[in-house]
Formats: structure tokens, sequence, C-alpha cells
């Protein structure tokens, strides 16, 4: 089943229980999916690959919201995007562990023979492609930075 029609059927859940932060992280999701379909000028589904980048990116939006707004002791705005966080993440692949990505990046380093910092991009290249969306950009790359110094 396509994210598209995921996403339609827990909006109708979500409007029944009246679940307004559900709806609302949502209609967010179908509203970047639309964007991504006009934008490459065509009304094709788009790729899973392009789904979990929009579902991270929006994710990472909240997150950084959410941290702005607690530092501001703003918790009544601070809430609903974590609340919004759960609804997305349920259409997130399972996130690996920061052991596991520990391991597959360590692998790939002995794989390709990188040292030192300079040999950074080409890990984070392979890294990025063979984790694809059960691992963020920051905890790869943090991991990444700490296996090659």
């Amino acid at each position: 089943m396509s994210l598209s029609v995921q996403i339609m059927d827990e909006m109708k859940t979500a409007m029944r229980a009246k679940d307004t932060v559900a709806l609302e992280a949502l209609r967010a999701i179908k509203s970047e999916i639309l964007l991504a379909q006009t934008a490459s000028g065509s009304k094709e589904e788009i790729t899973e690959d392009d789904e979990v980048k929009l579902l991270q990116r929006l994710v990472k939006t909240r997150k950084e919201s959410a941290r702005i707004f607690t530092e501001q002791n703003r918790l009544d705005l601070a809430e609903p995007e974590l609340a919004q966080i759960a609804v997305i993440e349920k259409f997130l692949p399972a996130q690996l562990s920061e052991a596991e990505v520990e391991a597959v990046i360590a692998k790939i380093i002995s794989e390709t023979g990188a040292a030192g910092i300079a040999s950074m991009g080409k890990v984070m290249g392979l890294a990025a492609a063979q984790l694809g969306g059960t691992a963020e950009g920051k905890t790869i790359s943090t991991i990444v930075k700490k296996l090659l110094t």
C-alpha cells in the first residue's frame, strides 16, 4: 500500500477520533507528498526512498521546533510538535541503534580502506546509501567522524 493511501486512511481515522494533533501531522505529510509530486511536473507517485526522505525531513523540522520551544520555556508549543513526531515516525522504517549503525560504518571503512578524515565524504556517501532511512544523517556523520579520527 502506498504512503498516500496509508495517509488518507489514517486521516479518516483521526477525523473520526477528533485527534487534531494527528490530523495536523497527517495533513502536513499529505501536503509534502503533493508538493513533491508537482515539483517533478508529473502526477506520478514518488519513489519509496523519496517518501522516506520526506518523512525524515518533517521529523527533523519538528524536532528542531520542539527544541527551540523548549529552550524558550514554551512547553505549550513544544508538546504538539513532539506528538506530531510520534505520528510521522509511524510511517518511517524502524531506526537502527547507534551500535548497529557503528557496526555498518566500521564494515564500510574496512571494505574501502578509508583512513583519516579526508575519506569522510566517500564513507558518508556509501553509509547514507546503505543505511537509507534507517538512521539519521546526523547520527551517521557523528559515528563516521568518530571512527575516522
